[in-house]
């Protein structure tokens, strides 16, 4: 029985960078993955770059070209005629990217020492893993440490059984080949809003269903609802308070009965979308015996350096407490990695960007301005609006604003939400900003170039004391 330093089980984001962390240490590291593509073979990446992240972000961005082309083209004194799309070189597009990816991750694994095994991990006692293969054969390693990355699945709701023909989960509509006159989708949140903008932009007739009263409420409230109106105004019919209490297939169609407030109503659609979030892949990934605590959602109780209650057994990205995202599994699985090594490495959890990749995009790093108020800290705010960007303008790429939240006393940032063009690196740079415990002031001070998009990080910096250039400044708070 061969023993290894560090077994990963699992290969996504979390479990590859894990993985590739403890080799370079000097660590003996055997990952295990189980995930078989659709051509029947064995291939790393996990769900962010097979049917996650990575292909969805190559739909968003073929369906946006179109868009751009058919809806704003004119602005720029561009003509054209009879533009066409075929979804089917869409999706071969969007595997080739996946191919190339999982290849890669493959290649970086061996080109790191890692050795690789194919089949489902299983965490025993004493650290003990079996690996069953696809044909049944088991193999047991043991090994020093054991890290735990099988990653998450969509949750399944009982008024809308998943059959990925006419009723799809979030891995079946990255699939469909031809764009739904009507399609409907259960939950208006990330995953919901990102495929709505796909087939919205392709011309189907999109209607989110979200039984929140609050649209994006994971979101700062002034962007998530500035959010909102761009997307409807894009064409999203976005009803919140609407409960999905049944479904039913008549006609090759789908039937959708939901409740809003005291109010019954129906709905039909030729495909409807389930996209009520993810629940953590620990299904059959723990023996009775591997001791191993976990919630009643199956979530993995860990500690702040992703430790579980059994000792050198630690679990990373979708299975612990937490946002599921791959940034922060990824993070994760190098903090874990660098802990078994004998480092002192921590992650700040406070600093963990998000992003809605629609367009334009929605993100946040730090606190939200609601988050704050609740705890009593006092608070400046800055805002600068991209209306009043050059570089926007310039770009018919408008639309949304920058809102930077301080610290009224130690003028310490304490959140960045932007929703606009480029959002996602735009609070990168302040990401970083905050990591170095910057000030509202320290952003004003720096020099951004022009004309550029990150102007409006610089000028929202400045309105925090009501000294920004470009826009009438408000009394300071």
């Amino acid at each position: 029985m061969k023993n290894y330093d560090v077994v990963v089980i699992g290969s996504g984001p979390a479990g590859y960078v894990a993985a590739i962390r403890a080799s370079q240490l000097g660590l003996k590291t055997l990952c295990i993955e189980k995930w078989v593509n659709q051509d029947g073979k064995h291939v790393n990446g996990g769900t962010c770059l097979n049917v996650g992240c990575i292909p969805s972000k190559s739909l968003l961005d073929s369906s946006q070209k179109y868009w751009e082309v058919t809806k704003d083209i004119g602005i720029h004194g561009i003509s054209v005629k009879n533009v066409n799309f075929d979804v089917s070189k869409m999706h071969e597009r969007k595997k080739k990217i996946v191919n190339q990816l999982t290849g890669g991750v493959s290649s970086l694994l061996k080109a790191n020492g890692v050795e690789c095994a194919f089949g489902h991990g299983k965490l025993h006692s004493s650290r003990r893993v079996t690996i069953t293969d696809e044909n049944g054969a088991e193999t047991e390693v043991t090994a020093n440490n054991v890290i735990l990355a099988a990653g998450s699945k969509p949750i399944e709701i009982p008024v809308a059984e998943v059959d990925n023909d006419l009723i799809l989960d979030s891995t079946g509509a990255l699939e469909i080949d031809s764009v739904p006159k009507r399609l409907g989708i259960i939950g208006a949140g990330v995953i919901g809003l990102e495929l709505g903008s796909v087939w919205g932009r392709l011309g189907s007739e999109v209607v989110l269903l979200e039984a929140l009263e609050d649209f994006l409420a994971i979101m700062d409230k002034q962007i998530a609802e500035e959010a909102k109106r761009i997307f409807m105004k894009q064409g999203l019919d976005i009803r919140l308070g609407a409960r999905v209490i049944g479904t039913e297939i008549k006609d090759k169609q789908v039937v959708v009965t939901y409740r809003n407030g005291e109010v019954i109503q129906k709905e039909v659609f030729d495909k409807l979308i389930v996209c009520v979030g993810r629940r953590p892949h620990t299904e059959n990934l723990l023996a009775q015996d591997s001791g191993i605590e976990v919630d009643e959602r199956g979530s993995v109780f860990v500690n702040e350096y992703c430790a579980t209650n059994v000792p050198g057994v630690y679990a990373i990205g979708d299975l612990v407490r937490g946002p599921m995202l791959a940034h922060k599994g990824s993070e994760e699985g190098i903090m874990v990695a660098e802990r078994i090594a004998g480092h002192k490495a921590q992650l700040n959890y406070d600093i963990v960007p998000n992003v809605i990749y629609t367009h334009p995009e929605v993100a946040s790093v730090g606190r939200t301005e609601e988050q704050i108020k609740a705890s009593g800290d006092p608070y400046n705010i800055g805002t600068f609006p991209f209306a009043a960007s050059g570089r926007a303008l310039a770009s018919n790429d408008s639309d949304g604003f920058v809102k930077i939240i301080a610290h009224a006393e130690t003028d310490r940032i304490l959140g960045c939400h932007i929703v606009g063009p480029s959002a996602a690196d735009l609070t990168q740079q302040v990401a970083i900003a905050m990591e170095f415990g910057s000030s509202a002031e320290d952003l004003g001070m720096t020099v951004f170039g022009h004309p550029t998009l990150s102007e409006a990080v610089h000028e929202a910096a400045l309105s925090v004391s009501g000294s920004a250039i470009h826009m009438p400044n408000k009394k300071k708070r």
